[in-house]
């Protein structure tokens, strides 16, 4: 299971239906949860007839038994992560549960390599130590009872998340800690990232290796094989989205809106498109933005390019900009000034196409998420 804490989720990441908080922590629950859920009651519940000898109803109240101690395990994860965060001063978003596991979303990185290093085996240690005690009770029940079993499946459960957990690679925790390692080093928080992005990437391949290992000696429960192969393939797109942000953020620098932003040029309300556009075509940067200024001079609305270019060619003489157009006080607002961080922090808050640049009560200029993105990533953009 994918149990690590995330940075601030990306625009159109949803963290799930919230079901009530955890000391203080707003804990969701992802519809994918109900297909393990499920998966792991069938499993379970098959498992428990054979070895317990129960009936039917039976079998069925015992895998949903140990699905929720699975989960409360889970829970127990991230909440070594939430709170250990907290501890040192970092805000916690939520706890999310999902098909393989969870995730703690925090409102920004550690400060440092030791709070990252603390945050990150906090986590694994809190399902070292559940693991441990459910070896402990296993050990002192009687053999061939419930509960017996209930624990012999919880301390199996735990010491895997615990040691899978550990394995130096991008988005396991280990992998955070080897960040931790890299960037204490090196200085470099970014170059972390990426040693410990490519590493868990070896970790994906090594899974899927083990997972033809295992089907081939025919050691590999059915059911498990694709739940196996999900794992390996969530491990390598979190690897390469730990890479790709650290490239990212490598360039945030480089964001300076008073060059990225693109000018304005104001049409008053009720002019036709078309002759908005033949006065912007014109005019001294073609590119400008068309904002729509009331009769005292005042921006009120920008033009939508992508709605005003869906617009017949010879439609455009009969349509006002009015039409084309969003209110201001509809769209994002950055000052002029703001750096990286704080650009990709309203990004990351209000996903949309367009922002409004401002510089006290004025409008300056407009970004672009498309010049954003290529800033950031010219390479991706051009190979698109």
């Amino acid at each position: 299971m994918e149990q690590t804490p995330r940075p601030p989720r990306r625009p159109g990441r949803r963290p799930g239906l919230t079901v009530g908080r955890v000391f203080g922590v707003p804990l969701h629950v992802d519809a994918s949860m109900l297909l393990l859920t499920v998966l792991v009651t069938v499993v379970y519940a098959e498992f428990a007839r054979r070895q317990l000898a129960v009936g039917h109803l039976g079998g069925w109240l015992i895998g949903a038994g140990f699905v929720v101690s699975l989960l409360g395990s889970v829970l127990l994860h991230e909440l070594g992560h939430a709170l250990t965060a907290r501890r040192y001063g970092i805000g916690v978003r939520g706890i999310t549960l999902e098909l393989l596991g969870g995730y703690t979303e925090m409102d920004r990185d550690a400060p440092s390599p030791r709070v990252d290093l603390l945050v990150s085996l906090a986590g694994p240690a809190v399902s070292a130590v559940l693991g441990a005690v459910a070896v402990a009770a296993t050990l002192a029940l009687p053999d061939g009872t419930l509960v017996d079993q209930l624990a012999f499946q919880l301390a199996v459960s735990n010491v895997i998340v615990a040691i899978f957990n550990s394995l130096p690679g991008l988005p396991l925790d280990g992998g955070r800690a080897l960040r931790a390692a890299v960037w204490a080093v090196t200085g470099d928080r970014h170059r972390g990232t990426e040693v410990a992005g490519w590493v868990g990437r070896a970790v994906a391949v090594g899974t899927v290796a083990l997972v033809v290992l295992l089907t081939l000696r025919r050691a590999l429960v059915p059911l498990a094989l694709p739940l196996m192969l999900l794992v390996a393939l969530t491990l390598w797109r979190g690897a390469g989205q730990s890479i790709r942000m650290a490239r990212i953020s490598r360039r945030l620098p480089l964001i300076d809106l008073a060059r990225l932003a693109r000018p304005v040029l104001p049409v008053p309300s009720g002019t036709p498109l078309a002759e908005a556009q033949r006065r912007r075509a014109e005019g001294p940067v073609p590119a400008a933005a068309l904002t729509v200024v009331d009769s005292a001079g005042r921006p009120v609305a920008l033009v939508d390019p992508a709605r005003a270019e869906a617009v017949p060619v010879e439609r455009r003489p009969w349509l006002t900009v009015d039409a084309v157009s969003r209110s201001l006080d509809t769209l994002p607002a950055l000052p002029v000034s703001a750096d990286g961080e704080r650009v990709m922090e309203t990004v990351q808050t209000h996903p949309g196409a367009q922002y409004v640049v401002t510089a006290g009560e004025d409008v300056v200029g407009v970004l672009h998420i498309a010049d954003l993105a290529q800033l950031l990533e010219p390479k991706r953009k051009m190979n698109t």
